[in-house]
């Protein structure tokens, strides 16, 4: 097992006739959860697809575990949850997870563990279309988790929740990567930072920095996490403009 989850290199990705990352560089520690964060339309979905296997590249390497990122070996090691919930809405919560659990060849056992995970024990028999979106959502983290992936990739999983739900979700993935899980967790809100052991800061396609929390605001000499992004902005902007 590598002691690095994922390794990006040199990573380019075109779209459009348009660059939608440009050369990026990172690597994720396995075993952590590491935050993937900036604004909106930066890049980060695209680095994710990358990361999944599911992205075309026009130059770079994406390893994962190992491995070269959507190879065979990996179908079975890596979980990605969508912003859009990925659920059959006729479905209860337990059929819905029960589905990909026989995608995955698990057990009843690893069903009602995903299930609980995620918080919907007492909405196991409800069917997914009579829940709330937060809910739906973690239908389809429960749906990922079944498969007890090594690595588990989430697209703005906390989008639209409220401030309760939203720490709620975040103390179920802090659980998991204390069970060995490696987990890469997008968003556009600087607050969530906090939760994260790593972050990989984008912008515009690129990757600003890799540093922890607290690296970040030492770095800045600021005492805010989102303050401390926008004066990292500022500050390569000006290293840019002087160059």
């Amino acid at each position: 097992m590598p002691d690095r989850a994922v390794v990006v290199d040199s990573l380019v990705v075109e779209r459009g006739g348009r660059t939608v990352l440009n050369n990026v560089k990172l690597s994720i520690p396995q075993g952590t959860i590491t935050g993937l964060l900036g604004p909106s339309g930066c890049g980060k979905t695209t680095l994710m697809r990358s990361i999944v296997g599911t992205q075309k590249v026009a130059s770079g390497t994406v390893t994962v575990l190992g491995s070269t990122a959507g190879t065979k070996e990996l179908r079975h090691k890596v979980g990605y949850v969508t912003q859009a919930p990925s659920v059959y809405r006729d479905l209860t919560v337990r059929d819905n997870v029960r589905y990909f659990a026989a995608m995955y060849g698990r057990g009843a056992q690893s069903v009602t563990s995903a299930i609980e995970a995620v918080g919907l024990t007492e909405y196991a028999r409800s069917l997914a279309g009579q829940l709330s979106g937060g809910q739906l959502g973690r239908v389809s983290l429960a749906s990922a988790l079944v498969a007890e992936p090594e690595l588990l990739v989430l697209d703005e999983p906390t989008v639209g929740l409220d401030p309760v739900l939203r720490a709620e979700l975040w103390a179920r993935f802090e659980d998991i990567a204390r069970s060995g899980t490696t987990l890469l967790v997008s968003s556009h809100v600087m607050e969530e930072a906090e939760h994260c052991a790593d972050l990989v800061l984008m912008r515009d396609g690129s990757v600003l920095a890799q540093l922890t929390p607290d690296e970040l605001l030492k770095r800045t000499g600021e005492t805010n996490l989102e303050h401390a992004f926008l004066t990292l902005i500022r500050t390569t902007q000006n290293l840019e403009n002087a160059s």
